[in-house]
């Protein structure tokens, strides 16, 4: 009993060990990165659709809000939409909408307030989806999404579902991740939740 145990803890941590080399040392990262990205263009258009991201205390943007906020403001001042819709509730901070935060930031980045659009309800991009479709109705305007690379995929399908013809615009966050060793361990298990959150989608038909 005693030696099938240790030969079981020993297979154990020659996997994990594995794992950890594999992820760390291969392009496995980058790769499932950009394939979760869906299509990368540059897409232009005239209204651009900014899910929000993390959020932490006191009002402050989280990492992933931040970039989506820094490549949103690069593609207002690139590529003039004339329409900038933010999507994203309190994410963790009750008094402050991640919307909110993320509209203050674009505003310190140049991009004029009355361009700028907030949708502060929605806690998941489903309610992302559904809800800028509300506010979005009777809308002919060519809408571009922009999210972080891994969250492309599920996003743009949802938005599809809600009845939102999108072009996708992601950016590379996980893949930036993956170009340095400590990062990739944690863009890993970014993506392994995010295709966990792709199949519960699946399940539910809401992609």
């Amino acid at each position: 009993m005693l030696r099938r145990a240790w030969r079981a803890a020993v297979a154990l941590l020659a996997a994990v060990g594995f794992l950890v080399l594999f992820v760390t040392v291969t392009p496995l990262v980058e790769w499932w990165g950009r394939r979760l990205g869906d299509v990368w263009a540059d897409s232009k258009g005239d209204t651009l659709i900014v899910l929000g991201g993390s959020m932490l205390d006191h009002g402050v943007i989280g990492v992933s809000s931040y970039w989506r906020s820094v490549y949103a403001a690069r593609a207002y001042h690139d590529d003039g939409f004339r329409r900038i819709i933010v999507s994203g509730g309190p994410a963790g901070d009750p008094t402050t909408p991640v919307s909110a935060a993320m509209r203050d930031f674009l505003i310190c980045e140049g991009v004029p307030a009355e361009v700028i659009t907030i949708e502060a309800e929605s806690d998941s991009t489903r309610e992302n989806a559904v809800r800028t479709a509300r506010l979005l109705e009777g809308d002919t305007s060519r809408k571009v999404l922009l999210t972080s690379d891994y969250h492309m995929y599920r996003a743009s399908r949802a938005f599809a579902k809600a009845g939102i013809r999108v072009a996708p615009r992601p950016f590379p966050d996980v893949v930036k991740m993956a170009q340095r060793y400590e990062g990739r361990w944690p863009g890993f298990l970014m993506l392994c939740l995010e295709t966990a959150k792709i199949g519960y989608y699946r399940l539910r038909g809401w992609i």
